[in-house]
């Protein structure tokens, strides 16, 4: 048995593996609450900007988002906050996989279903890249890693997509301390990207997608770099 081996079991005889929602021993995610997860009905959900029942009328936007489809696996509660908070504040890295596996799960399903441009919400054969939203230097520091890179590393190999890391943030107040009136605002002009993505159709990655602001001012700075088109997609939605 290699060191690695034993350390790691050594860990989990201290600190056995829990499940994230129900704190079960055994799994990150158990079995029972595999079988209960409140995925987000895709032909019910606004096309633009995933929200839950948003099809017929949304009322989380005015269908004047800059990516051309949102697909969002579950809303921001129970498993979806749970897991996402897991991550990035719990340091449970472990758990990327396992985000990126229902991010690909929700993108199948979307698949089915048109965009407002009349084309899948998701098409693997039309996407050239993904790319993801990044932590800002801040972030990053403070927790020592970017918990979407290490989502979009799997969702990529998930989904047989070649990952462009190519944005970047710079320093802003914490989205999660600002209303929806302010978050725009304050990431207005802070998303730049470093490669080249002209006529490159991307899909988007992150964790949470509350107001859209990460998303479209991402989407923003890619299009105004000559991406053709973003696709964006998120573990949860807050509606």
């Amino acid at each position: 048995m290699s060191s690695g081996s034993l350390r790691e079991g050594f860990k989990e005889l201290l600190w056995p593996t829990r499940c994230v929602c129900c704190n079960i021993e055994g799994e990150l995610l158990c079995s029972s609450c595999r079988t209960r997860l409140p995925w987000i009905d895709q032909r019910l959900a606004c096309p633009v900007c995933g929200a839950p029942l948003g099809f017929l009328t949304c009322t989380e936007c005015k269908h004047d988002w800059l990516t051309r489809a949102c697909v969002c696996a579950f809303p921001f509660r129970g498993v979806g906050a749970q897991l996402t908070t897991a991550l990035k504040d719990g340091h449970e890295l472990r758990l990327a996989p396992v985000v990126a596996a229902a991010i690909a799960t929700a993108l199948d399903e979307a698949s089915g279903w048109p965009a407002c441009d009349g084309l899948p919400r998701f098409d693997a054969t039309a996407i050239d890249a993904l790319c993801y939203v990044p932590a800002t230097r801040a972030a990053y520091l403070r927790r020592g890693f970017d918990h979407m890179e290490l989502v979009a590393r799997e969702l990529s190999w998930v989904l047989s997509i070649p990952l462009a890391d190519v944005l970047v943030r710079e320093a802003g107040r914490d989205q999660r301390l600002l209303g929806r009136r302010d978050r725009a605002q304050n990431l207005s002009g802070s998303v730049d990207v470093l490669g080249d993505v002209t006529g490159m159709r991307l899909l988007l990655a992150d964790d949470v997608v509350t107001t859209g602001a990460s998303m479209n001012a991402c989407a923003e700075a890619l299009l105004a770099r000559g991406a053709r088109s973003v696709t964006s997609c998120s573990l949860a939605r807050v509606w």
